[in-house]
C-alpha cells in the first residue's frame, strides 16, 4: 500500500529544515511541503496565546495542502501548542519533544539531563515533566533566546566570537553540572552543535530534528503509507529570497531553493 500525499513540516523560520534534511535521507521517495513562518519568527519570545494562534494558522496551511501527516519541527510549538493542535489536526501530527526525551533517557548514564531551548520552551516545563516521568534524576533547563536570531543571521562558525561568547554565557552552569546529556530543544540549535560541543565536550547532544524525523519515518513504514515522489516544496510568509539563501546552511548543500511567499 502507498500514499502519495505529501508530508508536511512547519517551523517558525528555518530550523525545521534540519528535519527536512533528515526526512529526505530516511524517506527519499516522500514528497514534502515545508512552511517557514519567516514573517513572524521567532516564536520563542511570544506569549503562549500568540504561539498557539500562529501554530494553528501554520497547521491550517498544511491541511489545505492535503498532507497525510505533519511534523511541527519547532521546539516552541511542540512545547506550548502541540496537544491543542492535535485536537484540531485531521491527520497524525508529530512534535520534537517525545522522541528527544526517549533518546536522552536511553543515552544518559548519570540520570541528569540538561535542556536548552527558547524562553517559551523552558517556561512551559514540558521537557522537565516528561524527563522526570521517564526516570531522569535531575533536569537542568536553560533558555538561550539569542541562539535563534544568531543562527538565522548566519553566525554559526565555531571560531565566531559572537556566537561562542553567547554560548559560554548560557552554558557555563551546565558545563559544571552532573548532566551527561543535553537536549538541543530548538531545531535551530543543531546548526551550532560544534560550538555547543566545544563548551560541553563530555555531554551527549540530542538533536530533536533527527529524532523526530526517525519517529515520522517509523510511522510511515509501520503503517505502510510510503510515498512515490521525492520532491520538496518550500513556502514562507515573508522574503523568499533571503530564505532561499539561508536555507543552504540548514540543508547542508548547494541545492538551489525556490520558495514561494504565502499569506496565512
Amino acid at each position: 500500500m502507498s500514499d502519495s500525499r505529501p508530508i508536511g513540516v512547519f517551523d517558525s523560520g528555518l530550523g525545521g529544515l534540519c528535519a527536512v534534511k533528515e526526512l529526505r535521507r530516511l524517506l527519499p521517495d516522500e514528497d514534502i511541503i515545508y512552511f517557514g513562518d519567516t514573517g513572524r519568527v521567532p516564536y520563542g519570545t511570544k506569549s503562549p496565546e500568540t504561539i498557539k494562534k500562529y501554530a494553528r494558522e501554520d497547521a491550517d496551511f498544511l491541511i489545505e495542502k492535503g498532507v497525510k501527516l505533519a511534523l511541527a519541527a519547532c521546539g516552541t510549538v511542540s512545547s506550548v501548542a502541540l496537544d491543542e493542535l492535535k485536537e484540531h489536526f485531521p491527520v497524525p501530527l508529530f512534535g520534537v519533544i517525545d522522541a528527544s526525551v526517549d533518546a536522552a533517557i536511553s543515552q544518559t548514564k548519570t540520570g541528569a539531563v540538561a535542556v536548552i531551548g527558547t524562553d517559551a520552551t523552558v517556561k512551559s516545563g514540558v521537557y522537565e515533566k516528561k524527563l522526570k516521568a521517564r526516570g531522569a534524576k535531575a533536569v537542568i533547563s536553560r533558555a538561550c533566546p539569542l541562539f535563534v536570531p544568531l543562527v538565522e543571521c548566519g553566525f554559526i562558525a565555531r571560531e565566531n566570537e559572537l556566537i561562542t561568547g553567547v554560548a559560554k554565557m548560557y552554558l557555563s552552569d551546565i558545563a559544571t553540572s552532573d548532566a551527561d546529556t543535553v537536549i538541543l530543544g530548538c531545531t535551530h540549535f543543531p546548526i551550532i552543535s560544534e560550538v555547543i560541543g566545544d563548551i560541553l565536550p563530555s555531554l551527549t547532544l540530542i538533536d530533536p530534528a533527527k529524532e523526530a524525523a526517525k519517529a515520522v519515518a517509523d510511522h510511515i513504514k509501520t503503517n505502510g503509507i510510503k510515498g512515490r515522489g521525492g520532491t520538496v516544496s518550500y513556502f514562507v510568509s515573508d522574503d523568499a529570497e533571503s530564505f532561499s539563501a539561508s536555507a543552504r546552511i540548514f540543508l547542508g548543500n548547494n541545492e538551489k531553493i525556490n520558495a514561494s511567499v504565502v499569506k496565512i
